[in-house]
């Protein structure tokens, strides 16, 4: 049986929202497996996901060209995916690889089921980590000088392998606004939580001078406001006295690895919705291949 995903938003306070969505698929010979739905009150945005089997056949073009009717009554915007599509991901790294290194990892294993399509960086430093895994690596540098020439290059390489998303894994250089505008929603970042009390070189090291008790990270949607997108995923590690400055680089390390990654998994699973400078994040389902083998 095909597995699909839908997911829809719209205005809140809609009656009947579900039970049209329900009564469509029903109608289709398909069967709901899960669902999921939050109505935010502050936004006045409606959001629901609804996984679910189609039991007589119905392709997914098929449910595509025949739930425009449905959907209009209600101001439904909507999609249909397939899970057995992976997303085309295309990760871009400087020279800290520790979240690059993760997503591979996780990728190999099948703990995250995307398709790497390239590895795009302005060092040389994992070209050989990329290559054995047979992805290709793109070196593409990135001078004051050449910024525009340099991003012209990257969103060739975007376009040229169908990339759906693009992972910034401790890529450290600041994107134009033209292309946060053009990739929105599409582009997830990742940080440490000190910002913006610890900003420059050695964030880590200012925070063990200044007697930090909590090491985080944050991923987010990146937008033309640095730092600042839509939050996709946060955690933390809490840190005494007496770790060391070293200490507080390996678990920021860590923490980065582990928020990426579900940031991630949430967005190739649809799970993730842009609610204005905002998100909502539908969690994995109890018991679900994502829940077991991401932690």
């Amino acid at each position: 049986m095909n597995k699909f995903v839908l997911t829809v938003k719209c205005e809140s306070a809609r009656r009947g929202v579900g039970a049209a969505i329900a009564g469509y698929l029903a109608k289709r010979g398909c069967n709901v497996t899960d669902a999921a739905q939050f109505d935010d009150v502050d936004t006045d945005r409606f959001f629901t996901r609804m996984t679910f089997v189609s039991e007589e056949g119905m392709t997914l073009e098929a449910l595509r060209n025949e739930f425009p009717e449905t959907a209009a009554a209600f101001g439904m915007d909507f999609a249909f995916h397939d899970e057995a599509e992976k997303t085309k991901v295309v990760i871009m790294v400087s020279r800290f690889g520790h979240c690059l290194n993760d997503l591979l990892y996780r990728w190999r294993i099948g703990a995250l089921p995307i398709d790497i399509v390239a590895v795009i960086s302005n060092h040389l430093d994992y070209q050989k980590v990329v290559v054995n895994h047979d992805i290709p690596f793109h070196r593409i540098r990135v001078t004051k000088e050449n910024k525009p020439e340099a991003e012209a290059a990257i969103m060739a390489v975007v376009e040229e392998t169908g990339a759906e998303l693009i992972v910034l894994a401790r890529y450290m250089q600041i994107l134009s606004d033209e292309m946060c505008r053009k990739m929105s929603g599409r582009i997830i970042n990742i940080h440490h939580s000190f910002l913006p009390s610890f900003k420059g070189a050695n964030p880590y090291k200012q925070a063990y001078e200044r007697g930090v008790k909590l090491i985080g990270a944050t991923s987010h949607y990146v937008t033309a406001d640095l730092d600042e997108g839509p939050i996709i995923e946060q955690d933390i590690v809490r840190v005494t006295h007496a770790q060391s400055a070293e200490d507080y680089v390996s678990l920021g390390r860590d923490v980065e690895s582990q928020v990426l990654a579900r940031a991630v998994h949430a967005h190739i699973h649809h799970r993730a919705f842009l609610n204005g400078d905002k998100t909502v994040v539908f969690p994995a389902s109890p018991g679900s291949y994502a829940s077991e083998r991401m932690g």
